[in-house]
């Protein structure tokens, strides 16, 4: 069977995903409290490791086959490892998005029970935007084999800049397509519950009696356009430094879907979080580092054949990196509080 069933019914099974979590379990707005966060995070968490066990027994037995291009054939052991370490880096990664997403909703005042909306439509267009930016990063490695290493300076240039610039600043004011849609849409002053277009009354502009309702945005439709403008900025820096563990597009494809498709609940979790892991933002800076100067090393690492070496050492880094900065973190706290 053709590998495009097998992108099919991937894809036919995220969508059956999210319309299952919007649709029946998030139907009603409400505020999710940490508990119910922790367990939607931990559900997401159980279903990618379910899917890195497909993945194994797919490459190894290479179904729809899978694994015997784009480069060296991969077997299960090799297929799987790749995804969980790709996993790790864009989850990692998308803890810095959390972040940024919660000081857009601080500046537009979005209430807390409508934020589940604005970040299931913004995850979905994501998926769609991480979907074209992946087939571009392939279909450029494939015909500029040195963009690789643009890739890699790319890394490490925004890894100083993170590491460097502690605060984040965002001015959603300023943003392009805030400033258009201001241009020619109608806004509200207010939201109007969860909903991003309203049918608005009005007045008589004249004595002949002009008047009547029409469409308008609401600011929920401009918060989303913030939130999908700034995933695009953190896509440029996530999507390059999976290349650094495969080319491989299916598994690059997927392990950013996976990451991607948990970020709402662990949104709740970590907003609350998030400032009590002040070395954060060090643990990042250092990961991405990494995998740049795995990427401007990449020709050595295939002179020398310690691909699946590197994969480990990649999946190790990754781990005590994280690991480390939170418990610094909650060692500095504990000190600050005695």
């Amino acid at each position: 069977m053709s590998i495009l069933w097998l992108w099919v019914g991937f894809i036919g099974l995220v969508i059956f995903l999210l319309l299952l979590d919007l649709g029946v379990f998030h139907r009603k707005a409400h505020v999710p409290g940490i508990r119910e966060s922790l367990g939607w995070t931990s559900l997401w968490i159980a279903i990618a490791l379910i899917f890195n066990v497909c993945i194994y027994f797919m490459y190894e037995n290479h179904l729809f086959g899978i694994g015997v291009g784009y480069g060296k054939e991969l077997n299960g052991i090799e297929a799987a490892k790749m995804f969980f370490t790709g996993y790790l880096i864009e989850k990692s990664l998308s803890l810095d998005n959390i972040f940024v997403i919660g000081m857009v909703f601080s500046f537009f005042g979005v209430p807390r029970i409508y934020q589940h909306r604005v970040l299931f439509w913004g995850i979905f267009g994501a998926l769609l935007l991480r979907g074209v930016m992946i087939l571009l990063g392939v279909t450029l490695i494939q015909m500029f084999d040195w963009i690789l290493y643009i890739f890699g300076l790319l890394l490490l240039v925004t890894a100083v800049k993170m590491l460097f610039h502690k605060e984040e600043e965002v001015h959603p004011e300023k943003n392009p397509l805030v400033r258009l849609a201001q241009r020619f849409f109608r806004i509200t002053s207010e939201y109007h519950a969860e909903h991003f277009f309203v049918k608005v009354e009005i007045p008589k502009e004249n004595e002949s009696g002009v008047s009547g309702s029409v469409w308008a945005c609401t600011p929920m439709l401009l918060v989303l356009l913030v939130v999908e403008s700034n995933d695009l900025i953190f896509a440029i820096d996530s999507i390059p430094a999976i290349f650094a563990i495969t080319q491989d597009p299916f598994i690059v494809f997927t392990s950013n879907v996976f990451a991607i498709l948990g970020l709402r609940a662990l949104y709740f979790v970590m907003a609350a979080m998030i400032v009590r892991f002040r070395y954060l933002q060090v643990s990042l800076s250092v990961i991405l580092a990494y995998v740049g100067i795995k990427l401007l090393c990449i020709d050595v690492i295939h002179h020398l054949h310690i691909e699946n070496m590197m994969t480990w050492i990649s999946l190790g880094v990754i781990i005590v990196v994280m690991v480390v900065g939170v418990l610094a973190s909650v060692y500095v706290n504990r000190k600050a509080n005695q």
